[in-house]
């Protein structure tokens, strides 16, 4: 059957061109004889794979050398806990709870330690972003945490926060390499692929050198930083296949002219849109227009009947997974950066249609 126009919120579309090179590439990676599935990571061909995923990912995002790129294993959730026991060295850390994911990653930091919720968005069930130009920091707080585009919920923060001069950590998985962001203005960033780059199963850790601790006896050696800035993300097997892909999205971004290219093309999309729902007789956005994210896109019609009616309708035309989270309701459209503008143009042309059904 022909491809469908995929809006899952992850893991989630990746360019046609990426899949079909690693098709082409399936059982023969250059020559080698075997898939990159069946190579050592050991061997000298899948270190080449790391190092140069590595160095494109340094230069889209413009790493600079005091930070570690490091490509680990086990999704967001493990990674709330191993920021917490690497970074949080006193015990302490603030955050700044703007939706879902932030939400968790508090109530781990609560199991581990003593982290203040410094301002949170659950009052209006995290359709907007907190105010954080001026935050109650604590002097003694090891980093401030935020989750700089909410997946579920379908908020971005428009500016970061002001942590009053102390590190940042931000959570950017379902946004990652959708726009440029100054890496030196985090302490540490970190985001699951599955959502906006690659394959689930790798974790992309980018974190300035003088945070990696030396010296965490208590913290499990997989859990530590350091042992995976040392031996260059090759402690134990990583996602071999998921790195290599990572690492053919990273030069289609690098084709296309990298990030500052990706996120004008991602503004085109989210408008064409944003426009739609807001002049929609049927159709709202749920998030606060200052906040609202480039990439996913929660919507509603008010109606839950008429929302499973859309989802089911919309499917058959070759628009899926359309459904919105059970926290939200309604739909949800994540237009990531491998959602071609045609698949969105698809979209509103449906959504359209649909309206004026109902209206008749």
């Amino acid at each position: 059957m022909p491809r469908v126009y995929n809006f899952s919120a992850g893991p989630a579309v990746l360019p046609e061109e990426v899949l079909s090179q690693a098709a082409a590439e399936m059982l023969d990676y250059h020559g080698c004889g075997m898939s990159v599935m069946e190579m050592s990571h050991r061997s000298p061909v899948f270190q080449g794979i790391l190092d140069e995923a590595e160095a494109d990912l340094r230069q889209l995002m413009g790493v600079p050398d005091d930070y570690a790129a490091l490509f680990l294993q086990g999704g967001d959730s493990l990674l709330f806990s191993t920021v917490f026991m690497n970074l949080a060295k006193n015990g302490k850390a603030d955050y700044v709870v703007s939706g879902n994911w932030s939400k968790k990653a508090f109530e781990q930091a609560q199991i581990l330690g003593d982290p203040k919720l410094l301002a949170s968005s659950e009052d209006g069930n995290f359709s907007y972003v907190p105010d954080v130009s001026s935050l109650d920091v604590r002097d003694d707080a090891s980093f401030v945490y935020i989750c700089q585009n909410e997946t579920i919920t379908g908020t971005r923060y428009p500016e970061l926060p002001d942590t009053k001069g102390h590190v940042l950590v931000a959570d950017q998985s379902s946004m990652f390499l959708s726009e440029p962001v100054d890496v030196g203005s985090y302490g540490l960033i970190h985001a699951g692929v599955q959502k906006n780059v690659g394959p689930a199963g790798v974790q992309v850790v980018i974190v300035r050198r003088d945070l990696i601790a030396e010296d965490l006896a208590e913290v499990p050696t997989m859990l530590r930083l350091k042992t995976h800035a040392d031996a260059g993300s090759l402690y134990d097997t990583p996602n071999c296949w998921g790195i290599y892909v990572c690492g053919l999205v990273f030069k289609w971004l690098l084709a296309l002219g990298g990030l500052a290219e990706m996120e004008k093309i991602n503004r085109s999309k989210a408008t064409l849109l944003y426009d739609y729902l807001d002049a929609s007789g049927l159709f709202s956005s749920t998030v606060a227009p200052r906040d609202r994210s480039l990439m996913n896109v929660p919507f509603v019609t008010g109606d839950a009947e008429l929302d499973r009616r859309f989802v089911a309708e919309a499917a058959e035309e070759g628009l899926v997974n359309l459904k919105g989270h059970r926290l939200v309701g309604g739909m949800r459209a994540s237009i990531y950066n491998a959602m071609p503008e045609e698949g969105v143009r698809a979209l509103v042309e449906f959504m359209d249609r649909f309206e004026k059904g109902v209206r008749r």
